[in-house]
């Protein structure tokens, strides 16, 4: 298994992974047409970073980090986005080398933070990122659609 930086190639099979994810997240659905935009959108972002994770030349897992700057931080910090492995892969290591990838790679760049959201009732992903040291604030998500 490896991990690289995601191409335009690689959209169709990541869009497909998208779906897999928010299929079980309550607040998304998944809609291959706005997903196809939104990582074509993101592989154009100088402020953004997308990996995959293969297996024997096939894409099964990838991950989405996109920077921002925190006041509370005062500097650069990351948001994880997305971060799916293949269901038939699950449970071999990939989410935790993807998640290993990012933090490496969010070092090197000099961020303060990452952060990302999970899904409150998805207990299998909130054991994972416990299991990878990651801690819950007592910070909320809030949303609001535009448009």
């Amino acid at each position: 298994m490896k991990i690289r930086q995601a191409t335009a190639a690689d959209i169709d099979t990541m869009s497909m992974l998208l779906g897999q994810l928010f299929s079980i997240e309550q607040d998304f659905t998944p809609d291959h047409m706005k997903q196809r935009t939104g990582l074509e959108k993101l592989l154009a972002m100088p402020d953004a970073y997308l990996v995959v994770a293969e297996d024997e030349d096939e894409v099964v897992g990838m991950a989405t980090l996109q920077l921002l700057i925190s006041t509370a931080e005062g500097g650069r910090c990351g948001l994880i986005e997305d971060l799916v492995v293949s269901e038939s892969y699950r449970g071999r290591g990939i989410g935790q080398a993807l998640l290993e990838h990012l933090i490496q790679w969010a070092d090197k760049k000099g961020l303060t933070r990452l952060q990302l959201l999970a899904d409150r009732d998805n207990q299998s992903a909130l054991a994972f990122y416990k299991k990878q040291g990651w801690s819950t604030t007592k910070l909320i998500a809030l949303r609001k659609i535009t448009s």
